[in-house]
């Protein structure tokens, strides 16, 4: 038998660690007693041959750590090392850094260039496991994860580039909603079909010519909004300024699309290809 000795001050996280190590394995013995000067203590019984047993302690003293000490470890960063204090940006900060180190989807993945932060932090973990039969949680988390930390540091840096990002976006857009605000409608309907770029039909079926986009663009200052002259997908509805827009696809959370939804609002509806009223052209 190998018996190792894990100290956890705070009872959330002791009990947050002994439901995760059961859900990976059940063959774990386990004594659980609290004691004055280290808070609870746990002795587990670990078998020698095999890491198995050790393997689901460490990944469960990870999946404490990003339940109980990430958010911590975070919004120290953002204050201290980035000298961010207003409340609103730590907290959006705070948000993306969470979904860049945990995120499971292809798009937080590709920000960490495929990095998986929770590998190194189980190396740690099993590091410090490895090396003494004697575990204070609270001492590994401060004095024993600084290379998760230093890594930690540059993902908060990924996360204020997409903050600030997000923000410079945000100021486009309201830059554009202030400039149709003002703007009296050139087209009372337009209709818009999905696609790599958007094809705009007038109320009559008729789909506008890039000629003719461009043409109307031009009698429009859209340098006074930073829109380029060359870009159809925008530029074109923010020259005609409609009173409505119905877009047709099955993309609703298109970039192109929700920039225009962002941009227009209530003046947007979105429908489902089926609906387009001018099916001629789907057949094109």
């Amino acid at each position: 038998m190998y018996l190792l000795e894990v100290y956890f001050e705070s009872d959330k996280e002791v009990i947050s660690f002994c439901e995760h190590l059961f859900q990976y394995n059940k063959h774990i013995e386990l004594h659980w007693k609290t004691t004055e000067e280290w808070g609870n203590h746990l002795q587990l019984d670990c078998q020698v041959p095999g890491n198995e047993k050790m393997d689901a302690i460490a990944v469960s003293m990870v999946d404490v750590f990003i339940t109980h000490r990430l958010t911590s470890m975070i919004r120290e960063i953002i204050e201290e090392y980035y000298y961010y204090s207003d409340a609103d940006e730590i907290e959006r900060i705070l948000d993306i850094t969470h979904w860049i180190v945990t995120g499971d989807d292809k798009d937080s993945a590709n920000v960490r260039s495929n990095d998986n932060p929770k590998d190194l932090l189980q190396s740690l973990f099993m590091g410090n496991l490895k090396s003494s039969q004697v575990i204070h949680y609270g001492s590994i988390v401060k004095f024993q994860l600084k290379p998760f930390r230093d890594r930690l540091i540059y993902y908060v840096g990924l996360a204020i580039d997409e903050f600030k990002r997000e923000e410079d976006h945000q100021a486009f857009v309201d830059s554009l909603r202030e400039y149709i605000a003002k703007r009296k409608a050139a087209f009372e309907m337009i209709h818009i079909l999905q696609g790599s770029s958007f094809s705009f039909f007038k109320p009559n079926g008729e789909q506008f010519s890039k000629r003719e986009l461009k043409m109307i663009m031009q009698k429009e200052p859209l340098y006074i909004v930073g829109l380029d002259a060359e870009e159809l997908n925008l530029a074109p509805l923010i020259a005609m300024a409609p009173d409505k827009i119905k877009i047709y696809g099955d993309h609703p959370s298109e970039p192109k699309t929700l920039t225009v939804i962002n941009v227009f609002q209530e003046r947007v509806e979105f429908r489902p290809v089926s609906s387009f009223p001018f099916p001629y052209y789907l057949k094109k």
